[in-house]
């Protein structure tokens, strides 16, 4: 299955690709769209699809300038360009991006289709190369290879520094003369000991850097993939490691047969230097490889010593959302449990009370793993009588609800430690208050958290559990909902309102997400 992004400032196009192609029976599914490039960038960057298809004349970004962009900073991504200009000189820039298809309007979706399935087999034949587990065995254990892996080992392990590293490294073909220099390692772990799947994995990751002159790669073990970055500018450094480990990881998790946990060590500006850069990297991952999920951390998203000073069960749900719930939160929580209680009314002190202790419970662990204790912050939440007391009526239940969870917010807020604890919730809190906006994107809010846009997108998602852009559309679609409650809006009006551009995507977006259109939804 392969995913389909689609950018066109027409609301026409939009709606004829997103209807006329039956998504349902091909290999092909519709991950969302845009009206321009500009917002279409910042969701690319989170939604990640396979392949791209824009319009070549929009407003803001057009679309040679959005494929440009694309095939910098995600470059496994096919795009489609389509045009109703005629003209040489696109398609000669189209083809000079990289493009892999150019389609004049008008076309059918039968046009379209046929693109993408060409696109489909290109990015097939991709995965059967990735697969030729052959190639990879006889390149492995070829002496050229065996004696390039022990000289970069001896340089990132700092047995070979300074001149003598730049002298026998040239003698090898390797330009290890840099301005700066960082460290990247990426650790496999494979879900059933498979070792196809991890041959398959380590192709995939060669595969990534192999064309890469900036890059220098190898295997320092059969689950450790180490890259060292050389680059003229300091300020590009840290970009260029964010987009590798993204790279990486959206290749290696792909078919579901492993995770990868990628490390980022300092940067540093002597060869003789490297190996504290590779130290800073190998650190991190002990600290993050412990589970073996996937997660990328750079070293100023690890601090030696404070490393498990906020260390949340990953079992409990509630505790992972409080977390980084921001105030707007604790009101989609309570209608969450409301809906539960819904069609059960008859036994609502029971299932109030089952629900309660869930927050109880969560909220515990939660002032437990900030170095508290419920029996000194909440000691009325461990007091006889307090569940029944809770769960005599519905107005009772959803107050003290409310109040648990503000203070338990209150309390977080205020003992919270790391680095991106206060980014996490700044950014939530930057969404709350801009989420009507229609130019907020992932870029806006990176720079109000002053980070780069691959990283933000890389903490949040971790953090949080979902995506930068899932968010702020969960964000929106429950302000809609609050909207179309009151029912004075047209649902129209409610889409902008809240910050989609297109009420026909709006309308899309929000089936999608609640199982309704808004018209059902306000009905209901």
């Amino acid at each position: 299955m392969y995913s389909v992004f689609i950018v066109d400032d027409e609301v026409i196009v939009r709606e004829g690709i997103r209807s006329k192609i039956d998504w349902e029976t091909s290999v092909f599914s519709f991950a969302g769209e845009a009206a321009d490039g500009e917002i279409a960038l910042s969701m690319i960057q989170d939604i990640k699809p396979d392949i791209l298809i824009t319009d070549i004349k929009m407003p803001f970004m057009d679309g040679l300038e959005l494929a440009r962009m694309v095939k910098k900073l995600q470059p496994w991504i096919r795009i489609i360009i389509l045009s109703g200009h005629d003209e040489f000189d696109y398609a000669k820039k189209a083809i000079s991006i990289g493009v892999e298809d150019y389609i004049l309007k008008p076309f059918t979706a039968d046009d379209l289709l046929a693109s993408m399935i060409r696109v489909a087999r290109e990015l097939d034949k991709q995965k059967q190369q990735f697969t030729d587990i052959s190639r990879m065995k006889s390149a492995l254990e070829t002496n050229a290879v065996l004696m390039r892996e022990k000289l970069l080992t001896d340089i990132v392990m700092g047995s070979i520094a300074g001149a003598e590293a730049v002298q026998k490294a040239s003698e090898q073909q390797i330009n290890l003369i840099a301005r700066y220099y960082q460290i990247v390692i990426s650790e496999l772990h494979t879900k059933d000991d498979d070792v196809n799947n991890l041959i398959k994995a380590k192709t995939k990751m060669m595969s990534l850097v192999r064309d890469e002159p900036a890059l220098i790669s190898f295997f320092i073990a059969p689950e450790k993939f180490v890259c060292i970055i050389l680059s003229s500018d300091q300020e590009t450094l840290e970009d260029t490691a964010y987009n590798l480990a993204d790279s990486i990881q959206h290749e290696i998790t792909m078919d579901g047969t492993c995770n990868v946990v990628t490390a980022i060590g300092s940067s540093v500006d002597r060869t003789a230097y490297i190996s504290n850069s590779y130290k800073d990297a190998d650190h991190i991952l002990k600290v993050c490889s412990f589970n073996g999920r996937n997660k990328i951390a750079g070293v100023n998203d690890i601090h030696k010593g404070e490393e498990e000073s906020f260390s949340l069960p990953a079992n409990d749900p509630l505790v992972d959302r409080l977390k980084f719930a921001g105030d707007g939160e604790i009101d989609q929580i309570i209608a969450q449990y409301m809906e539960l209680i819904g069609g059960n009314q008859g036994q609502f002190s029971v299932i109030a009370s089952y629900l309660l202790v869930d927050v109880i419970v969560a909220v515990s662990k939660l002032i437990e793993d900030l170095g508290g204790d419920i029996k000194s912050e909440m000691p009325e939440l461990v007091t006889r009588g307090f569940v029944e007391n809770a769960v005599q009526s519905e107005t009772i239940f959803i107050d003290e609800v409310r109040r648990i969870l503000n203070q338990v917010l209150e309390y977080r807020n205020s003992h919270m430690q790391g680095r991106y604890g206060d980014v996490i919730l700044k950014a939530k809190k930057y969404i709350e208050a801009n989420y009507a906006d229609q130019d907020i994107c992932l870029r806006s809010v990176a720079d109000e958290v002053h980070l780069s846009p691959n990283h933000f997108s890389t903490i949040f998602s971790q953090e949080c559990g979902i995506t930068f852009i899932e968010h702020l559309t969960n964000v929106r679609i429950e302000q809609a909902k609050n909207l179309l409650k009151e029912g004075q809006m047209r649902s129209t009006d409610v889409a902008y309102e809240v910050g989609f551009n297109d009420p026909h995507y709006f309308s899309f977006i929000f089936k999608k997400t609640t199982g309704m259109t808004p018209r059902e939804f306000r009905n209901s």
